[in-house]
């Protein structure tokens, strides 16, 4: 990597220019060579051991435990990302968690791992020193402890079935909830509902004693009466609890309590019916692969719990493998989600900053290094994946709750979970491909574009997820207002109740429809306008009292900076305007001392911007970018930081990586694996555009530059 430049102020000692055509140069071509034969990007979305532990765990119950290769790799995972106590963290920086590290011991021994076994061992005794041992653990954890038969229903949050047979037009209706946490509710109701046991065999009765020292070997199976580990003590008083319940929480886990000793079998049998039809036909809607692997995995218990030899079983256990990232180094891993459609359209744009790819490459192609030479066809292929990703086709057996077709998903075309920034970002990168000029000037097929059907379509996806407030949620309307957060019983996770707004999604969708406005109908154009004005509104009344905007998504101001920046141009909205110069000033006092901006993790949790000591690549592009937006090119701010991008780029032509730059539910931090490279790339692509007048370019090299797009 080269040696950092930490002057500051515009020093002549840095040429900007100069030093981001290299840097720039470099990054594309670092960029093409990780395009997929699919036309694709895709990086790693990095979380914790718990999902890993869970698919361990759900493959045991399931009877269908992994080969030896596969085992093996499991258990490098758990090496490798082991924190110094010998615990395990809910993110690659995180302290111990007595979550994650319980999962990991119960997923440790059900792979027979000897519990004299130092990762076994070192694992239990952190457990063991943690005030409370395993009753660290939040309640999602106590969930799965109930799953496996290790401890009694009645010390786990109630999640009653019957819920699912209220009208739709019930307050408490799961229909109000996030689609994530819908789709979860339904299945986790099936298995609570159904008080499903797995049979783990005699080491059911090790795990109860390495887990509940002191206590007998097996407490009573059934739901009823007896003593069970742990009994009087109220689990989730450890490091991981972030949401302590109210009285309304405790009032309603006090009713459902109660209703869970008196419940009508009848009803319990309806109601499990309806939650097994929900998760049935969410296979159907989602015959490739679900919305998320946990929503997956449970889904498999429940297909299990309803009949061993269910239809549906084999397919949806086969699936689970879609989740799964290996190599030797670091084992195998389970994510959250996969991030194809996301990572494709940040890199096309960091291909064709601004639009057409007019940035000066020109010279650079003449020097031989010959990334530019890929970039037409790559740009073409990447179109070509985006256009096949986009959802055109329900197999749902139920008709859904939003709107589903010619959307996109976060991961790829075989979902059916379209949201609302993915459709958004898909859009600006096919059109940004579109814009981009082809060999002679020549312009993209009409047969390969965007027809209206698909641009309409598009829109009327993204529509359909703004709020009353005037922001956009992600995979829905929000349908319950913020009581109902006051109900969250997962003691683990804050905003995962309903789909509120976000800075983010909102900025995403105003980007797009900024670039869709011209191509669409009148009656069309005059509903994203009418949509545009009140997305505006939202961004400008979210913004912060010091000019700066709090994240949802990414860590976390400079993330929601870069959006809300990007967004409010998008649709005409002048630098001058007193959110965007207010945007400006804090992003002049965030600036770090190298030149750079670096956000701590801790931040999303604290509701306060946490500065690092030193830049992050990713963190820095975000706020160059707004800087772009905000301040100009020519700005010393600005120009620090894209100092700083070029001299911390590494000589791959990528950024250093490895930090979280992601945020799922407040709490739970990921690394987007693919950020410090196509982030950067972006930042510098676009500063110069803004500087840098693109030099005049043969027909022949027109493409190099451009990509095989046309003009509009």
């Amino acid at each position: 990597m080269a040696t950092p430049d930490t002057t500051t102020g515009g020093s002549p000692a840095f040429t900007p220019v100069s030093g981001a055509h290299r840097a720039y140069h470099a990054a594309c071509a670092r960029l093409l060579g990780l395009q997929h034969e699919s036309g694709a990007w895709e990086g790693e979305m990095e979380w914790s051991t718990m999902i890993l532990s869970q698919y361990v765990i759900v493959l045991h119950i399931l009877e269908r435990g992994p080969d030896e290769p596969t085992r093996q790799a499991i258990l490098q995972c758990f090496r490798t990302t082991r924190t110094p106590e010998g615990s395990w963290g809910m993110h690659p920086q995180a302290p111990p968690s007595a979550y994650a590290t319980t999962l990991a011991y119960v997923a440790l021994r059900l792979l027979g791992t000897d519990p004299r076994d130092p990762l076994a061992a070192d694992a239990r005794k952190w457990i063991h020193a943690q005030p409370g041992g395993v009753h660290a653990v939040p309640q999602w954890g106590f969930f799965w402890l109930a799953v496996l038969g290790l401890v009694p229903y009645r010390q786990v949050a109630p999640v009653p079935p019957e819920v699912m047979l209220l009208p739709r037009w019930a307050p408490l209706h799961p229909e109000r909830l996030l689609g994530w946490t819908r789709m979860l509710y339904q299945a986790m109701a099936y298995l609570y509902g159904a008080k499903f046991r797995a049979d783990l065999g005699p080491v059911a009765d090790d795990l109860r004693g390495e887990l509940f020292p002191g206590l007998g070997p097996s407490p009573s199976p059934s739901p009823g009466p007896g003593p069970g580990p742990g009994a009087g003590v109220r689990p989730g008083h450890g490091t991981d609890v972030y949401v302590t319940g109210g009285r309304a929480l405790r009032v309603l886990q006090g009713c459902l309590r109660g209703w869970e000793r008196v419940h009508s079998r009848r009803l319990r049998r309806a109601a499990l019916e309806r939650c097994h039809r929900a998760v049935v036909d969410e296979q159907h809607a989602s015959p490739h692969h679900g919305l998320s692997s946990v929503n997956a995995l449970v889904e498999c218990l429940v297909l299990f719990a309803r009949n061993r030899r269910h239809p549906l079983l084999d397919g949806a256990v086969a699936r689970l493998r879609y989740w799964c990232w290996q190599d030797d180094e670091r084992g195998l891993r389970v994510c959250g989600d996969r991030s194809v459609v996301w990572d494709t359209s940040y890199a096309v744009e960091a291909l064709l900053p601004g639009g057409a790819a007019r940035t000066d490459l020109g010279a650079d192609a003449r020097t031989g290094l010959g990334a530019d030479r890929r970039l037409g066809p790559a740009i073409g292929r990447a179109h070509a994946f985006l256009r096949e990703a986009q959802i055109t086709t329900y197999t749902g057996r139920v008709p859904p709750l939003r709107t589903v077709r010619y959307g996109w998903a976060f991961s790829d075309g075989h979902s059916r979970w379209p949201v609302s920034d993915c459709t958004a970002e898909a859009v600006s990168a096919l059109l940004r491909a579109q814009d981009a000029t082809g060999p002679g000037g020549h312009r993209m097929p009409a047969t390969a574009r965007l027809d209206r059907r698909a641009l309409h379509g598009a829109m009327d996806v993204m529509l359909d997820r703004q709020n009353r407030d005037g922001g956009f949620g992600t995979l829905d309307r929000r349908r319950a207002g913020g009581w109902m957060e006051a109900l969250n019983p997962t003691e683990m996770f804050a905003g995962c109740m309903v789909d509120a707004s976000s800075v983010e999604c909102t900025g995403s969708v105003l980007t797009a429809l900024g670039h869709m406005a011209p191509l669409l109908e009148p009656a069309a154009r005059r509903r994203a306008r009418k949509a545009i004005a009140r997305g505006v509104a939202y961004i400008r009344a979210s913004q912060n009292d010091d000019g700066s905007f709090s994240g949802t998504w990414g860590i976390n101001y400079t993330y929601a900076a870069f959006h809300a920046a990007r967004g409010l141009r998008a649709v005409g909205v002048p630098s001058d305007d007193p959110a965007l110069v207010s945007l400006a000033r804090w992003l002049r006092e965030s600036q770090l001392k190298d030149g750079g901006w670096g956000e701590d993790w801790r931040s999303c949790l604290g509701r306060r911007y946490l500065p690092l000591d030193s830049g992050l690549p990713e963190m820095t592009a975000w706020a160059v970018l707004a800087g772009l937006d905000t301040l100009g090119p020519r700005h010393p701010v600005v120009e620090d930081g894209v100092r700083w991008l070029c001299a911390h780029q590494q000589a791959d032509g990528s950024w250093a990586g490895g930090h979280v730059n992601g945020v799922f539910f407040t709490t739970m931090m990921l690394v987007y694996r693919l950020y410090p490279v196509y982030f950067p790339a972006m930042a510098v692509g676009r500063y110069l555009r803004a500087v840098a007048p693109p030099a005049p370019a043969t027909p022949a090299a027109r493409i190099a530059t451009e990509g095989p797009g046309g003009t509009t």
